[in-house]
C-alpha cells in the first residue's frame, strides 16, 4: 500500500486528532512586513514641486513682470481689472473646443528664446540709408484716419449702388449692434490674456467687417489683443481681405510702436509671425507697402526682416516679392530685404535672377556713394547664384564694381565671380537697362 503524502501545512500523522484540528485552524504568520514610513514619504513628495516645473513657473513670472514694467513703468502695481463678457451665461457653455485658445504664456515660452527685444543699429548705416529715403514722405496718418477714410469710401460706394437699385438709402447699423461692439472695444482695450468675446470672433464672417472693425477702434487695442485678432483674421479671411487688415491695421500699429519705443512689443512681433499664415497677403500688405513708402528706417527693416529669417516661406511668394522689390525705386531698406530673401537659398526662376542682376546693374549711372548694405546684398547674390549667371552678366558686374568700389567687399565679389561656372544662356536686357 503506497505511502500517503501529507498536504502542505498539515500536522504530522502521529499527532492526535484534536491537535491536528487546532493546528489547521490557526492563522499562519508570514515574514513579509511593510516598511514603516514608506507611504508617508510618497505623500510628502506630492507636496513638493520638482526643479523643472519650478524653473518654468519662475520664468513665466519673470516674463509677466517684465511685460508689466514695460507697459506701466517699473515699480508700479497694476490693479486687476474686471473684463466685460458679452452674452455670458455659464462657464460650461463657453468651454467649447473652438474657444480653447492657447495662452499667451505658452506662446511666450516657445518663442521668447528667439525674440530679440533690443536691436542694435549702426549709426553710420542709419545715416547712409537716410540719404536714400524719400525726402518728402507722405504725412503719417493715424490708424483711425486710415480706417475711417477707407470705410467712408466703401460705404459711399455701397450706398450709391443700393440707392440706384432699390431707390432707398442703405440702412444704418442697428443700435444694439453698436452697443455690443462698443462693449467689445472696452474688452480689447484692456485685454491681456484669456478668451475673447464671441461677438468679435464672428467679425471675419460679416460682409461689412471693416465697418464693424472701425467701431472697435483698433488703435486702442492692447498688444495682446492685436496678436489674438491677427490669429483670427489671418485664418478666417480670404487672402485679399487679410491683406487689407495687415495693411490698414497691423502695419501702422507696428510702425508706431517701433517709432515710439525703439523696439517692437513681443505680442506685435508674434502677430507679424502669425500673419505669415497667408504669405501672399503678408508680402502685399506689409513688406511691399513698407518698401514703397520710401520712409522705412533701418530699425524697422532689421526687426521685420528677422521674421523672414526665422520663418519658412514658399518659394513662389518669395520670388514674386524679390521681383517686385528689384523693380521698384531703390531705398536703403530694399537691400536688407533682398539680402535676407536671397540668403534663404531658393531655387529661383531665371526671370527673377535676371531681374536681381539688372537691379544692381542699374546703379552704373548712379554716382552717389552707396551704403555698405548694398554691397553686402550684391555679395550675397554672387555667393548664392554665381553659377546661374551668364558670362555677359558677370562682365557687366565687373564693370559695376569699378564704378562702385568697396575695399573689402568688392574683392570678395570678384573672387566669387571669377571662380565659378556660367550658364550659357542669352539674357534679354529689360527695356530701360541699356
Amino acid at each position: 500500500m503506497p505511502k500517503q503524502r501529507s498536504s502542505r501545512g498539515s500536522a504530522p500523522r502521529h499527532a492526535a486528532l484534536a491537535d491536528q484540528i487546532i493546528q489547521d485552524g490557526a492563522v499562519r504568520v508570514t515574514n513579509r512586513s511593510k516598511k514603516r514610513g514608506q507611504g508617508d514619504e510618497d505623500s510628502q513628495d506630492e507636496n513638493y514641486v520638482d526643479e523643472k516645473l519650478s524653473r518654468k513657473i519662475l520664468e513665466q513670472a519673470r516674463l509677466q513682470q517684465e511685460e508689466l514694467e514695460a507697459e506701466h513703468g517699473p515699480g508700479r502695481q497694476v490693479a486687476k481689472q474686471k473684463t466685460t463678457v458679452l452674452d455670458y451665461k455659464s462657464k460650461a457653455e463657453n468651454s467649447d473646443s473652438e474657444d480653447e485658445w492657447p495662452t499667451l504664456e505658452k506662446a511666450a515660452s516657445m518663442d521668447a528664446a528667439t525674440y530679440n527685444e533690443h536691436v542694435e543699429v549702426n549709426p553710420e548705416d542709419e545715416e547712409a540709408i537716410a540719404m536714400f529715403m524719400n525726402k518728402n514722405p507722405p504725412v503719417r496718418r493715424t490708424l483711425a484716419d486710415i480706417i475711417m477714410d477707407k470705410i467712408t469710401e466703401k460705404q459711399t460706394e455701397v450706398e450709391t449702388v443700393m440707392s440706384e437699385v432699390s431707390g432707398r438709402p442703405m440702412p444704418q447699423l442697428d443700435p444694439r449692434v453698436l452697443e455690443v461692439y462698443k462693449g467689445v472695444k472696452e474688452v480689447l482695450s484692456t485685454y491681456r490674456s484669456g478668451k475673447l468675446p464671441k461677438a468679435f470672433k464672428i467679425v471675419p464672417a460679416l460682409a461689412n467687417w471693416e465697418q464693424i472693425l472701425y467701431i472697435t477702434e483698433p488703435e486702442t487695442w492692447t498688444a495682446a489683443a492685436m496678436y489674438q485678432a491677427t490669429r483670427i483674421f489671418s485664418s478666417n479671411l480670404t487672402e485679399r481681405m487679410a491683406q487689407r487688415f495687415y495693411n490698414l491695421v497691423l502695419l501702422p500699429r507696428v510702425r508706431d510702436d517701433i517709432a515710439e519705443y525703439k523696439r517692437l512689443n513681443f505680442h506685435l512681433y508674434m502677430a507679424l509671425k502669425k500673419a505669415l499664415f497667408k504669405p501672399g497677403a503678408w508680402f502685399k500688405g506689409i513688406l511691399i507697402p513698407l518698401c514703397e513708402s520710401g520712409s522705412c528706417t533701418l530699425r524697422e527693416a532689421v526687426i521685420i526682416g528677422s521674421i523672414l529669417t526665422k520663418c519658412s516661406i514658399p518659394v513662389l511668394h518669395s520670388s514674386a516679392a524679390m521681383l517686385k522689390i528689384a523693380e521698384m525705386e531703390y531705398n536703403g531698406a530694399n537691400s536688407i530685404f533682398l539680402r535676407l530673401l536671397i540668403d534663404k537659398k531658393y531655387a529661383l526662376p531665371f526671370r527673377v535672377l535676371d531681374a536681381l542682376v539688372f537691379h544692381f546693374l542699374a546703379f552704373r549711372s548712379d554716382r552717389r556713394e552707396l551704403p555698405v548694405l548694398w554691397h553686402q546684398s550684391l555679395l550675397t547674390l554672387c555667393q548664392r547664384y554665381k553659377e546661374d549667371m551668364s558670362s555677359e552678366q558677370k562682365e557687366a558686374l565687373h564693370e559695376l564694381l569699378r564704378i562702385h568700389n568697396h575695399p573689402q567687399i568688392c574683392n570678395e565679389i570678384r573672387r566669387e565671380l571669377m571662380n565659378s561656372k556660367s550658364r550659357d544662356v542669352e539674357v534679354t536686357t529689360p527695356m530701360g537697362m541699356d
